[in-house]
């Protein structure tokens, strides 16, 4: 099982040389990636109607292609993953050529993590229609693909129009890995279908346990299976303690999880350095091989 690190960007600030710190102590430690959120605009609570989710306007995000293009430059191995792009807020070919811009500049180290959403306000600032997202995104997906792999690219599709045109260059990785993020029941559906593997939500290895005996189900009609895909998780170190985090991973493990990213958020780390210090802390009691 791979392990990673989610990097805290609601609670580490803006400063580059604490960013550049952090990606390249990642990397020394051994941590196989570093997983990334995505938020364009956030809401303000006091705006007409009101506004109900885990983030506003106060919560800083960084443009994750942006970010990632910064830390590839000041690292050798380590791999991003978002996690996850709101691709159907975005446009599809300006993200196929984000990706593979960065794919090439990080010499491969691209794992793209794509998702739906819950946000409407961020769908309505970005001229995105809010209630076709799920059913856009497949089509996305595809488009993608093609652009990856083929110099030229023909495509009518209900949502995308390509005229013979195509991207240079072209990604190192033809095509980059899509993982999808989520557990509704369409989205597992994708995963089955079209995905390389799942960004698992869930806090621990009994919750998600549910929707995987799913996953597996919409893997048979498509005729794959597990062996398919990877599977990602997430361990809070606000959870516990060595103890707890080696019977947190050891579940994960037994659930058939590739990999795991460790996330430092929401455990009372009020600086850069104390995240750092927090993956350093965490490194020292497991085993990367």
């Amino acid at each position: 099982m791979k392990i990673g690190v989610v990097f805290p960007q609601t609670e580490f600030g803006s400063d580059p040389e604490a960013i550049k710190d952090y990606a390249q102590t990642a990397e020394e430690l051994g941590y196989n990636h570093i997983l990334a959120y995505d938020h364009v605009l956030g809401a303000n609570p006091e705006r007409p109607g009101g506004w109900q989710g885990p983030y506003t306007y106060q919560h800083p995000f960084h443009e994750p292609f942006v970010l990632y293009s910064f830390m590839a430059a000041v690292t050798k191995r380590i791999e991003f993953v978002p996690g996850i792009i709101i691709l159907p807020q975005r446009q599809t070919v300006l993200v196929a050529k984000q990706a593979a811009a960065l794919d090439v500049l990080s010499g491969g180290r691209l794992r793209l993590g794509i998702g739906t959403g819950w946000n409407p306000v961020e769908y309505t600032a970005l001229n995105q229609d809010f209630h076709t997202r799920g059913k856009r995104q497949e089509e996305q997906v595809e488009v993608l693909r093609r652009l990856w792999t083929e110099q030229l690219v023909t495509y009518k599709g209900r949502w995308h129009t390509i005229p013979d045109a195509g991207l240079n260059p072209l990604p190192i990785q033809q095509p980059i890995p899509i993982w999808f993020g989520g557990s509704h029941p369409n989205v597992l559906r994708r995963i089955a279908k079209m995905g390389d593997g799942w960004l698992i939500n869930q806090r621990n290895a009994a919750e998600a346990k549910p929707g995987l005996e799913k996953l597996d189900a919409f893997l048979k009609e498509v005729g794959r299976s597990r062996e398919d895909i990877g599977l990602e998780s997430r361990l809070m170190y606000a959870d516990g303690n060595p103890d707890v985090w080696a019977q947190g991973m050891e579940e994960w493990r037994e659930l058939g999880a590739t990999h795991i990213a460790l996330n430092t958020m929401y455990a009372g780390l009020d600086t850069a350095a104390a995240h750092i210090e927090a993956i350093k802390v965490f490194a020292k009691t497991v085993n990367f091989e």
